[in-house]
């Protein structure tokens, strides 16, 4: 809990030991501290107040009667008087104590698509007072928003939620900072380059289309005309938009499109795949698929294709499976064995275990996950050097944990468990086949 010492003393400088000292905030009684006779006394002190307060006794000899407040709390915030007397003389001093707190670092999630271009929201919680917010571009300049809202919680602190629209014109690195004022102390996070891939397509023959008919048409029974082919043209678009946005299988980031499917070959003894290389099962007997070239010993499976540059998006539905493990490997992993699951030995990826997620670092770094995940979204940049991991849902996707490394030679997706005694259901793992 934070503390605050308020000072003041007597000057010229003299012992206020037999003096009688008030801390009091807008009159005399009830009072936030007294001290008289020699000792504190508590009988008409605020409520608000009880068992928080203190007087620095060891400053009484010099004349510093400074009060101490522990558990500071947004009601402290105010105007204070310090007031002393004696026999012969009173005096009475005032302060101003401002309570301030540094909220969350901001969290920058990408929303949806609206007014041509893609909506990013960022939001931070738990600042004192209404903290500044700025959308600023990679050289620091300010960008404007689109909206901004500040709501307070029930503790009393601000929560703050903005938003940008980017267009594939202003497609840019950009970050959002928000500030404390009274501290002077200001948070940000960054949100990289987005893939053009993502922006919203026109067809230019229906835009051509649609000028002729409002040239030709000027009547009202164009105009609802037109307002039934530009509904037709939104939901066409809505698809469209909504099947870019699931990735249904490994998508390129390129604007070329590679199908994901599993390669039989590399399965694990205690996993099989199906006739279509779409499913995985786990098996118990392992005089199936004894092929010694796979990532043994978890019951794992791997993509049938690698890759070895560019840029690769790809998702793998989970399910409620209550184990498993999937990401990247390299190459010589597969060849050779995995001895350690980390990124010194060439394996990038997330684990579950009955409610507990980790990323496989050297140690494993835990995951926040408030609910579990039923689908992952893994980007793959290879001359970005990272591979980053995402929780995917119906209304959006937001980043799990980034990976940095220098890739090289060939990187295969792998998924399934890294524990033997991984029980399927009945629903087995899936990766969409469709692209």
């Amino acid at each position: 809990d934070e503390e605050i010492v308020l000072p003041c003393h007597l000057s010229p400088r003299m012992s206020a030991e037999n003096m009688e000292v008030t801390w009091f905030r807008s009159q005399l009684s009830p009072f936030v501290h007294h001290y008289s006779n020699g000792k504190d006394q508590y009988g008409q002190q605020m409520p608000e107040y009880q068992g928080r307060t203190e007087l620095l006794k060891d400053g009484l000899a010099n004349g510093s009667v400074a009060l101490r407040i522990f558990s500071i709390r947004l009601s402290d915030e105010g105007q204070y008087s310090c007031f002393v007397q004696d026999d012969i003389f009173y005096e009475e001093a005032l302060l101003e104590l401002k309570v301030a707190a540094s909220g969350s670092a901001p969290h920058i999630s990408v929303e949806g698509y609206q007014d041509g271009g893609i909506r990013v929201v960022c939001r931070s919680a738990r600042w004192y007072p209404e903290p500044e917010v700025l959308w600023r571009d990679l050289k620091g300049q300010p960008l404007p928003s689109s909206s901004q809202t500040n709501s307070r919680e029930a503790s009393g602190l601000y929560e703050t939620q903005t938003s940008i629209i980017i267009t594939e014109n202003s497609n840019q690195n950009l970050s959002c900072l928000v500030r404390n004022t009274h501290l002077s102390q200001e948070k940000e996070s960054t949100l990289f380059y987005i893939s053009d891939p993502f922006f919203p397509k026109v067809n230019p023959w229906m835009v051509t289309m649609y000028v002729i008919l409002v040239v030709l048409f000027g009547s009202f029974g164009l105009s609802a005309y037109l307002f039934k082919i530009k509904g037709k043209f939104r939901s066409r678009k809505y698809n469209v938009i909504r099947q870019t946005l699931t990735l249904s299988s490994c998508v390129s980031l390129s604007p070329l499109a590679v199908q994901a499917t599993l390669d039989p070959d590399l399965a694990n003894p205690c996993s099989v795949v199906s006739t279509d290389e779409s499913v995985i099962h786990e098996y118990q007997h392992t005089e199936f698929l004894q092929k010694q070239n796979r990532f043994y010993p978890a019951p794992c499976v791997l993509g049938s294709k690698g890759f070895t540059s560019g840029r690769c998006y790809w998702e793998v539905e989970v399910g409620n499976k209550n184990q498993w493990v999937l990401g990247i490997a390299k190459q010589p992993v597969i060849d050779q064995g995995v001895i350690s699951p980390t990124p010194a030995e060439g394996v990038w990826a997330l684990e579950h275990i009955t409610n507990k997620y980790w990323a496989l670092t050297s140690p494993k770094s835990p995951l926040d996950l408030l609910s579990g995940p039923s689908k992952i979204g893994v980007y793959l940049d290879y001359e970005g050097e990272k591979v980053t991991f995402y929780e995917v849902t119906f209304s959006g996707s937001a980043p799990i944990f980034t990976f940095s490394a220098s890739f090289t030679g060939k990187i295969i997706p792998f998924f399934g468990s890294r524990h033997v005694e991984f029980q399927m259901s009945p629903s087995p793992t899936r990766v969409p086949s469709r692209c």
